[in-house]
């Protein structure tokens, strides 16, 4: 394998004219940069991607964390985000923080170190203040860590009364929601604040089904499900992010409940979940795309230090389907 030594004695130049020309930088004439060129080409040079960066003070590394790569949600956008990054020149290390000890802190630790050039923070392990006067380029989906980092989000407001108003229109009379913890610094719960202000408003009864803080996987939105049904048999309207909401219809079938006769169901989320079962699920759906070019340009435009796009949360839209 050559090296750059090999290029500088075929081309006759040192071996920092062979660096300035490969990284584009300083004064090198036209016909010394041609000779260096012809010699890369010759000995089919490949520079290390490593030392480059070194020298350049940076990694083109950029770090994303979520609580559970598997959640269909955070699968789609961090499929987004790591193709915009790409797009961007950047690579994605990816960070799941579901049972694993520690693994936010040391994600924030390689930030900090220099061994990756910025960070988008998608999960709830960490106490806030691991995050207060960091100057380091970090950008926040849907968590609030501190008021100089900025947050990428949908606009849950909306959300919240987009589900509610699916529901009320089919005269509900007993309304259960399936909520995350809210030890969960995030703000999404703002959905959930929203669709129980709304139902509470049209004064029809409603109950609340709380998950145990990061619990994200299917059994134990089915331990959920069940427990909608078990703890309120009267039930005619749920309302969950898309594994909940799937995991009702199981149970509500399960029971010989159909949607819509005598049960509503809506989804939040709208992730391609909704649309694989027989029935279409009503669902608020979350710009995942958009969402996920956002935090890529925010976080890019924070590492350039560039004035960052717009941060106003992105509207949501609604899939009507046969669940409501």
């Amino acid at each position: 394998m050559a090296r750059i030594k090999d290029v500088a004695k075929l081309a006759g130049v040192s071996t920092s004219t062979v660096s300035l020309v490969l990284n584009n930088k300083g004064y090198v004439s036209a016909a010394t940069r041609a000779k260096v060129e012809a010699a890369v080409q010759e000995l089919h040079y490949v520079p290390s991607e490593v030392g480059r960066n070194l020298s350049l003070n940076r990694t083109n590394l950029i770090g994303v964390i979520i609580p559970d790569v598997a959640h269909p949600f955070f699968a789609a956008l961090l499929h987004e985000i790591e193709i915009a990054l790409y797009d961007y020149g950047y690579k994605t290390m990816i960070c799941s923080t579901g049972e694993k000890k520690n693994a936010e802190l040391a994600f924030l630790d390689m930030l900090r170190r220099h061994t990756m050039d910025g960070l988008i923070i998608g999960a709830h392990a960490l106490h806030i203040e691991n995050y207060q006067h960091i100057e380091l380029p970090v950008i926040a989906f849907d968590r609030y860590l501190c008021d100089e980092i900025p947050i990428i989000r949908a606009d849950h407001h909306q959300g919240g009364q987009l589900a509610a108003n699916a529901l009320l229109k089919r005269h509900p009379h007993h309304v259960v929601q399936i909520t995350g913890a809210p030890t969960v610094h995030t703000t999404a719960h703002e959905h959930e604040d929203i669709f129980a202000q709304v139902i509470k408003q049209a004064s029809v009864p409603l109950d609340t089904i709380v998950m145990p803080a990061n619990a994200l996987q299917p059994k134990d939105f089915s331990i959920a499900a069940r427990e909608v049904f078990e703890r309120y048999p009267d039930v005619d309207a749920i309302s969950g992010t898309d594994l909940g909401a799937i995991c009702a219809l199981r149970e509500a079938s399960r029971r010989g409940r159909r949607c819509p006769d005598d049960l509503s169901i809506v989804a939040y989320d709208g992730t391609y979940l909704t649309r694989l079962g027989p029935q279409t699920m009503t669902a608020v759906v979350q710009p995942i795309p958009t969402l996920g070019r956002r935090a890529a340009e925010a976080i890019v435009r924070r590492i350039r230090h560039k004035e960052l796009p717009s941060l106003q949360p992105l509207p949501m839209g609604f899939q009507q389907g046969e669940t409501c």
